[in-house]
């Protein structure tokens, strides 16, 4: 069973990803990042990479192709700010997602490993 099928699949990467994006579209440092006036198309494509990377359906790929996720975020200024701002709208969003804790654990552990690999500069 993959990790996608034992955190509920489609309905839980779902609502993880629609938390989260609640969070950036309140948020000071992340929304000006977000250069889409609707955050729509954004949210699906973090839904559906999420959905692959955890062993779901392989629409991100079959659409976008391979994820190339530093280049994808390369225009985009990622600081240690952003990082951290990115983690807790994150942290919230797993929060109110009820998984284990042995499944919030290799989920976190993921997100943090992610957004620290997407900082690409230190400059305010």
């Amino acid at each position: 069973m993959s990790f996608y099928d034992e955190i509920g699949g489609e309905p839980t990467i779902t609502r993880i990803v629609a938390r989260f994006y609640a969070g950036v579209a309140d948020d000071e440092v992340l929304r000006p990042l977000y250069p889409e006036a609707d955050l729509g198309p954004a949210e699906e494509r973090f839904r559906l990479f999420l959905m692959q990377y955890w062993g779901g359906p392989t629409t991100y790929s079959e659409r976008r192709g391979h994820p190339r996720l530093r280049m994808r975020h390369a225009p985009f200024k990622v600081n240690p700010e952003a990082r951290d701002h990115w983690l807790t709208c994150f942290r919230a969003a797993l929060d109110e997602a009820a998984l284990t804790p042995e499944q919030d654990a290799q989920f976190w552990e993921y997100v943090t490993h992610a957004a620290q690999f997407m900082v690409n500069t230190f400059d305010d």
